[in-house]
Parts: structure tokens; sequence; C-alpha cells
């Protein structure tokens, strides 16, 4: 059932079309929380408690926008709003529960070739946990929502040059970091 549908049904009363809706997005949403705030329990609090705003305040929702664009938004400013309070996270383990990169990680030809896949990712997300939860954000936004700067800018209400700052303080960040753990500067 496309979305406007789903949406439409929700509108009636039938939570038929918000469990349509979470069986579509509930593990992009919940990886996209995962990377602002690093821990899974907490990820999948954020993304419950969007839904339930959502639905919530389904009648105001613009049926003529895409859902999707929405959703994530929200589950970004929600984790961005928990990551700012201070919440305690828990570390990075090795699995990151990124169950692409395990795939990837399970097809890999060889033992030696697993371990420096397993390595690699190690140290990406130990250096995208160890960035400030703003810098987070964009990364998760720009990379793996895939985000134009304006589109990130509105979802952060924040000026566009303020984005294209915390995109490129990021990225230098994560190049000095993965940097050093590469054994270079």
């Amino acid at each position: 059932m496309p979305d406007r549908e789903a949406i439409q049904r929700l509108k009636n009363g039938d939570i038929g079309g918000l469990e349509t809706l979470i069986a579509r997005y509930q593990l992009k949403a919940v990886r996209a929380a995962y990377f602002i705030v690093q821990d899974e329990q907490t990820a999948e609090d954020i993304v419950q408690d969007t839904y339930l705003k959502i639905y919530e305040r389904i009648r105001n929702f613009d049926e003529s926008r895409p859902f999707e664009p929405y959703l994530l938004r929200s589950v970004v400013n929600t984790a961005l709003n928990v990551a700012r309070q201070g919440e305690r996270f828990a570390p990075v383990s090795n699995n990151g529960g990124l169950d692409g990169v395990e795939n990837l990680l399970s097809q890999a030809a060889s033992v030696e070739s697993q371990v420096e896949m397993g390595e690699i990712k190690r140290q990406i997300l130990a250096a995208i946990a160890s960035l400030p939860a703003r810098q987070r954000a964009v990364v998760v936004q720009r990379y793996y929502l895939d985000m134009s700067e304006h589109e990130m800018a509105a979802a952060l209400d924040a000026a566009p040059g303020t984005v294209k700052w915390l995109l490129n303080a990021a990225r230098g960040r994560l190049r000095a970091l993965l940097g050093k753990e590469r054994g270079g500067k």
C-alpha cells in the first residue's frame, strides 16, 4: 500500500495505516537514531516516540508531501534533543548493530579480509561516536539519509552556512580520527 493510502487510512482512524508505515520505515529510522545516540535501546525508544507523536498529529500532516523525509527529519531532531539532554549512551560495540555491514563481512572470502573489514568498521563507528551530537546528525543526514544541504538546514532549523560548517567540521574530525587509527599523521 502506498504511503498516501496508509496515511489516509490512519486519518480515518484505521491503525493499519500506521502498521504499514512502521513496517516500511522502522529499520531505517532506528538506524538513523542509532548513529546519533549510539545506543540501540535509546534509538528504538526515539523511533517509537516519534511514531506516537505522528499518530497523535496525523490530522495535520499534508498528504501531498512525502512521508519518509518527514519521519526521518522527526527522528533525527528527537535524537538530537536526547543527545543534547546529556543522556548517557553505551559505547559503540564491535558489531555496531549494522546488519548491512555484517552481511558484507559474512560474504568476505577469507578470514583475513573479515578481520580487516571488522577493524575498519570499528574504527569508523568509533570515530562517528566521538563526534558531537550535531556533527553526528549531519553525517547521518548527508551520508545515510542522502539529504541535501538545503534539506538538512530545514531539518535542523539552521542556516545553510551552519550546516556546511558542521558537515565540514565533522568530515575534518573524521579524517583526523581515522588517520590516527590507521597510523597516519
